[in-house]
């Protein structure tokens, strides 16, 4: 995360125990807490700046007091700070500072992991050659 383009923006967030990154589709997501607060996305637009996940609840407010914020052209239960923007560092850093500050607005709780589907009798008869037996009826 060190050579992410946006990287200084949320050092005061990594300074933090519970801070963690991850790589998520070509971006780099910001987790605090457990919660996805943060994706740093460096590519074409709309993708070019910062991801806010939040609940769409929480929306109004937020747009109301970061204006320079919108919602994402296509993930549009997040919010966007296009990068191309004015005053794009210092709306960053506002941001920054209130998720650091533990402002609920921001952030939501990750899906949980899929976990694999049982093996069907049938798909374990075709893995290993040997048919499963049926219980008589």
């Amino acid at each position: 995360m060190s050579r992410h383009r946006f990287a200084a923006l949320v050092e005061p967030l990594a300074a933090e125990a519970s801070f963690v990154s991850r790589p998520m589709f070509g971006c780099v997501a910001c987790y605090r807490q457990g919660r996805l607060v943060l994706v740093l996305a460096d590519r074409r637009e709309p993708w070019q700046g910062l991801l806010v996940p939040t609940e769409r609840r929480a929306h109004a407010s937020l747009l109301e007091e970061f204006p320079p914020l919108r919602v994402h052209p296509v993930l549009g239960k997040w919010l966007y700070l296009a990068h191309a923007v004015d005053g794009f560092a210092a709306g960053a850093a506002q941001i920054v500072e209130r998720i650091a500050a533990g402002d609920g607005r921001f952030g939501v709780e990750p899906a949980l992991p899929r976990l694999p589907r049982p093996k069907t009798a049938r798909a374990n008869a075709a893995r290993t050659g040997v048919a499963g037996r049926r219980a008589p009826r």
